[in-house]
């Protein structure tokens, strides 16, 4: 919340979803409305949806042209609206951008205004995306209007599955190659959802076989995809149980 609020170009609106919470975080979101009036809107959830349907319902909510997300635990760069709005402003045809991050530490929170510079601009291919994904959720922005969603009730890899749908579409998609949010914690192998790897590994084969039965993918470009992603995933494994996580306990020792 404070690093939107601390855009150098601050969006037009933003939009709060509390799925449920079980802690303070109603009295706190209702305390920054009061704060910052109605440039906060809240939908506060009675029953826990997980992050596709709430950001499908924030967005069912905004009234601008250009979307963007940020879950509770990102960051975003103070210029991240300026540059990227810009950008997309300037090039109206593009459907979607993303960009590069950096991964932080807890104690660096605050340290969200880094020099950055925007040098280069990649086009994003069908293929390049069903190797990997190449945006994290809060790098994000979007149409509005576009005839996409998350997938409703999606947990684990919806934002994944909405990218593929949009590229897969031929709707032009960009990443800026420069560093416009902080993510706080790996992209796996650590605390919240990532750190249930299976699941995430589940919710990615799931994923292509979306696309192959929506006849987005033949057979062998899917089984092609199922193996690949299931090599990656030993790999994130051995990463994190071969590497990570010996090199913690002899740290910590």
């Amino acid at each position: 919340m404070v690093s939107v609020a601390n855009q150098t170009n601050r969006p037009y609106e933003l939009i709060l979803v509390n799925d449920a919470s079980t802690d303070n975080t109603i009295n706190i979101i209702s305390r920054l409305k009061s704060h910052y009036g109605d440039w906060v809107k809240i939908i506060d959830l009675n029953i826990n949806v997980g992050a596709a349907s709430c950001r499908n319902k924030g967005w069912s909510l905004a009234t601008q042209k250009y979307i963007a997300f940020l879950d509770s635990d990102d960051a975003w760069h103070q210029k991240k609206i300026q540059i990227q709005f810009q950008y997309m402003k300037n090039n109206p045809d593009i459907t979607m951008s993303g960009h590069s991050f950096r991964e932080l530490s807890q104690n660096n929170m605050n340290k969200l205004n880094w020099d950055v510079e925007l040098n280069k601009v990649h086009k994003i291919t069908w293929n390049k995306l069903l190797l990997k994904n190449q945006f994290v959720t809060p790098s994000v922005m979007l149409k509005k209007d576009i005839p996409y969603r998350f997938l409703e009730g999606g947990r684990h890899m919806e934002d994944y599955l909405l990218w593929l749908e949009i590229v897969g579409s031929d709707l032009l998609t960009v990443k800026l190659d420069t560093d416009l949010a902080a993510i706080y914690k790996p992209n796996f192998g650590a605390s919240g959802l990532s750190s249930n790897m299976w699941l995430m590994e589940k919710a990615e084969l799931s994923n292509y076989r979306y696309l192959y039965h929506h006849k987005k993918l033949n057979f062998y470009k899917y089984f092609f995809l199922q193996c690949f992603s299931i090599a990656k995933f030993i790999r994130r494994l051995l990463i994190v149980y071969v590497v990570r996580y010996p090199l913690r306990k002899l740290i910590l020792s």
